[in-house]
């Protein structure tokens, strides 16, 4: 057992979907998904998982056909406030615009999780694979803020209902905050803190309840706040920032 695990240890080379990560290619999970569906080649061959041990000295690893670069690139990460209409893909088999094409030229980006097509605020691109999944899995706890506004205004025993929990047909889900935030023309605002990224998570939890969403946006993502950045422009991150949404995902000091 113990010879077992000296062998273990010293085993060479880096799994598969780390090595992708680290070189901007996805996120953790986007690569394995990549490896899964057979997208990627490993010295011209399939590799027999996610969890296949690489070297990038001596393999050549390919991903649609493009050779991955061997050394991982500067990391870069981007704050980008999300028109409606624009998906949160790095491609779209529809042709519809997706968020990486807001990052400057020769940047090489993926977004962390996902803000529908209805939805708009802020989208965080980056080819930090190990940041995107600390703030993408529900484990680490990185909050993320949307403002709703729903047609009419809520009764106390909606918002109780919500803050309480509800189950989807996911099973079940329950905000990490729930508050009023105003009004508007024909209705009430809500402020709703998540800290996993269920598809159409608010706007199911929202119908749960018997609120019906008339626009939604993603105004946090813990530390960071999207501001008065103006909707369709992208920045890259201040030092600061940085450091900050790091410890967040617990990476840094």
């Amino acid at each position: 057992m113990e010879a077992s695990a000296i062998g273990a240890a010293a085993e060479p080379g880096e799994r598969l979907g780390s090595y992708l990560a680290r070189r901007g290619v996805a996120s953790r999970r986007e690569a394995d998904r990549l490896v899964r569906e057979g997208w990627v080649r490993v010295n011209d061959r399939a590799p027999s998982g996610a969890g296949q041990r690489v070297r990038a000295e001596a393999d050549r690893v390919t991903v649609r056909g493009r050779p991955v670069p061997a050394a991982p690139p500067a990391l870069v990460t981007l704050a980008l406030n999300k028109p409606v209409g624009v998906v949160s893909t790095v491609r779209d088999p529809e042709g519809r615009p997706t968020v990486v094409d807001f990052a400057p030229g020769g940047v090489r980006v993926f977004p962390v999780g996902r803000l529908d097509l209805r939805s708009r605020g802020l989208v965080l691109l980056t080819n930090d694979g190990r940041l995107a999944l600390r703030l993408t899995h529900p484990r680490y706890q990185v909050v993320k803020l949307y403002r709703v506004a729903v047609a009419g205004h809520p009764r106390p025993e909606q918002l109780e209902r919500l803050g309480s929990g509800v189950v989807l047909e996911d099973g079940p889900a329950r905000p990490l905050a729930v508050r009023p935030a105003g009004r508007w023309r024909h209705g009430a605002r809500i402020e709703l803190g998540l800290a996993e990224g269920r598809s159409h998570e608010v706007r199911r939890l929202l119908a749960a309840v018997g609120l019906a969403v008339v626009d939604l946006q993603r105004v946090a993502i813990g530390p960071l706040r999207l501001g008065s950045q103006p909707e369709a422009s992208v920045r890259e991150l201040g030092r600061g920032e940085h450091r900050r949404l790091l410890r967040a995902a617990g990476l840094g000091p």
